[in-house]
């Protein structure tokens, strides 16, 4: 006998599974709620963060040519530069160099040459005309930016410089394969001012830079500005790219030591030095997650050199998180434990009256009718117990409709087999299309291969018969049965080439093309195939019809057979009508070409589309087998049959896609 299960715990779980329910759900949606707000506040901060670290930077530039733009205007420094004096120079250049911290500090003269290094003495004479910071300040231009300086230009300006500028490609997660030898490019920062005479004319510029590669200045006072001095304790992140490599950055590796040499990861690469765009997201930098920012840092010439990084650690935000889902999860324990007690009260309140009614349903189960029972509830028990009292009624009618309901089945059941039997006829016509598609490719194996056997013995026979028709006198009677032979001859070649054109059936060369312009292109060569004595050209054109990726030609050659064939089909004249239409729910094109000829026998419309069935004498019967192997090819579909008057009806669908219209008003001219 199955377990019973009072009534009463049925009731306590109705109460409980709703407020469960309604606790996981609210649980989901403030957890839910809980780590949007947390990212959305996390993002926001790390936005503003990169653009005060982007201010950092600019201003840092902005210091930099302020420095380089009061040096060049000094009196001294333009004497000096007139005269070339590389003592005055000398005792100008090399304390702004160290007292500002600068890595270069050069003066050149008005052809570029360099008259003095700051950082590099004994080097000079060079020129820096390739130098665009220079070409630039020596045409009167002062400036500022980054610059990607080569190994032999840092050796020029210090040789302290190009070995600072080695970086070590480290193993990083995320990131794009990567070279073997370290880079020596070193990233610099750098600006450039022209020196000017008394007449305004320019003798000479300055230009000065900083070396930014395992330069941690810059990062670590975006650091300080942005999340405090507290050093390694500081909540967030700065780094300087070169390229997709850490040149500069406060990012630290397990082992505590900053993470240059490691690199950037894929998708933060392409969008940020290859579609010169911000990127912001949640991102595993190094070996921790963070909530990150980058922007490009860009050359002179707008071309991405690097990136400027901020970033906030996940793990102290994961942290408040759990915290507050902790919180939030206790008071809805409490709230489903006081819940479950209320539940007990009332459902052991409400199983009373239910057990009266279990009772007496055992009695009208046996058969009685017309029961009562008297609860003195105002809800739905008291309810129910009314009803009850006219359940006995009911059973009479409700046995009336259980009647009804099996006689709707029986109909529902007759009307799912008439269902059934049409789906089992569309299976039989999608069965008798594939052995059509199967009949086609092999008979287009077996044509090419007789085709190309046949072609050989009836050159040899056109051949000789043209000579025995040259050697024939004019009034020879045999010169007729050479006639003969040679007609014969060419009916064959047609039928060849109609196999072959069969069997090699071009790859198709794929274009945007006007279904209207190819319909009219070919109505206007169809003349030259079949006579149009009689023959009334009527065009129903649907105007909103797109334009389809398709092979021109293949379509031209299809509509070409179709055409052709109505036009034979009314030796006596008749109207051949052309009808498109634009079905956008299925994005189809509908070409629809119909004659008032003799309409298609019964028997031929499940062949006509098989090779060499033709009803004619001199067809070859491939025309149609070709059209629907070029329909079959483009994803469409094609269809004959009777129209309802005279005539037959052919229909062509096309998948089409919507775009601008075509301008068809001219093609209905």
């Amino acid at each position: 006998m199955p377990r019973r299960f009072p009534i009463k715990a049925k009731l306590a779980l109705a109460t409980l599974i709703p407020m469960f329910v309604a606790i996981a759900s609210c649980w989901l949606v403030g957890v839910f709620i809980l780590n949007s707000r947390v990212a959305t506040e996390a993002q926001g901060k790390v936005r503003n963060n990169l653009n005060a670290a982007h201010e950092s930077y600019r201003h840092e530039l902005e210091t930099l040519r302020n420095l380089v733009r009061f040096t060049a205007a000094a009196p001294s420094t333009i004497r000096a530069v007139e005269n070339g004096d590389r003592e005055a120079l000398a005792a100008i250049l090399p304390p702004l160099l160290r007292g500002e911290r600068l890595d270069i500090f050069t003066a050149v003269d008005a052809g570029g040459a360099v008259i003095f290094r700051g950082g590099n003495p004994p080097v000079y004479a060079d020129s820096q005309l390739k130098n665009p910071f220079v070409a630039r300040a020596l045409a009167g231009e002062l400036l500022a930016g980054a610059d990607v300086v080569p190994l032999r230009r840092l050796t020029a300006e210090g040789k302290e410089l190009a070995r600072r500028s080695v970086i070590t490609r480290l193993p990083t997660p995320h990131a794009r394969p990567a070279r073997e030898e370290p880079d020596s490019s070193g990233m610099v920062m750098m600006a450039a001012a022209p020196i000017r005479d008394t007449a305004g004319n320019v003798v000479g510029a300055l230009y000065a830079g900083v070396l930014l590669n395992n330069n941690n200045l810059l990062v670590d006072r975006i650091q300080e500005i942005l999340f405090g001095n507290d050093g390694e304790n500081a909540s967030g992140r700065s780094t300087i790219f070169l390229g997709d490599l850490r040149i500069a950055t406060n990012v630290k590796l397990p082992d505590g030591k900053r993470a240059i040499g490691t690199r950037m990861s894929e998708e933060v690469y392409a969008q940020v030095l290859l579609r010169r765009e911000k990127w912001f997201g949640r991102a595993f930098v190094v070996n921790d997650w963070f909530f990150s920012a980058y922007e490009p840092i860009l050359s002179l010439t707008g071309i991405p050199i690097g990136a400027l990084y901020v970033g906030i650690p996940e793990r102290p935000y994961t942290v408040g998180k759990l915290r507050m889902g902790f919180l939030y999860s206790g008071v809805l324990l409490i709230g489903t434990l006081l819940g479950l007690a209320v539940s007990h009260l009332l459902s052991a309140r409400l199983a009373a009256p239910i057990g009266e009614l279990e009772r007496l349903a055992r009695r009208v189960a046996a058969g009685e009718r017309g029961l009562r029972i008297e609860v003195p509830s105002r809800d739905e028990i008291g309810d129910l117990a009314m009803e009850f009292s006219a359940m006995t009624k009911a059973l009479t009618r409700q046995e009336e409709e259980i009647r009804d309901l099996n006689r709707e089945l029986e109909q529902k059941v007759r009307e799912r087999t008439v269902e059934l039997e049409e789906q089992g006829r569309q299976l039989l016509v999608t069965r008798e299309e594939l052995f059509r598609v199967e009949k086609l490719a092999a008979v287009g194996e077996l044509a090419a291969g007789v085709a190309h056997e046949i072609n050989n013995p009836l050159a040899i026979i056109r051949g000789n018969a043209e000579l025995l028709e040259m050697e024939l006198p004019l009034d020879s009677p045999s010169r007729e049965e050479v006639a003969i032979i040679n007609r014969q001859v060419g009916r064959v070649e047609r039928i060849v080439s109609g196999l072959l054109h069969f069997a090699r059936r071009k790859e198709r060369q794929l274009d945007r093309v006007d279904l209207h312009q190819i319909l009219n292109d070919v109505q206007g060569s169809i003349g030259h195939q079949v006579s149009l004595d009689g023959i009334t050209l009527e065009k129903e054109y649907d105007l909103a019809l797109p334009g389809l990726d398709a092979d021109g030609d293949q379509l031209r050659q299809l509509f070409a057979n179709l055409m052709a064939n109505a036009a034979q089909a009314m030796p006596d004249g008749g109207t051949l009508t052309l009808t498109t239409r634009f079905t956008p729910t299925t994005e189809s094109c509908t070409v629809t070409i119909a004659d008032t000829g003799n309409g298609i026998a019964p028997d031929h419309l499940s062949r006509i589309f098989n090779p060499f069935f033709t009803t004619k004498g001199s067809g070859t019967g491939l025309g149609l087998s070709i059209s629907y192997g070029i329909v079959r090819e483009h994803g469409g579909s094609i269809t004959a049959t009777n129209n309802p008057g005279d005539g037959a009806l052919f229909t062509v669908t096309l998948p089409c896609k919507m775009s601008t219209p075509p301008d068809s008003l001219a093609l209905l001219d």
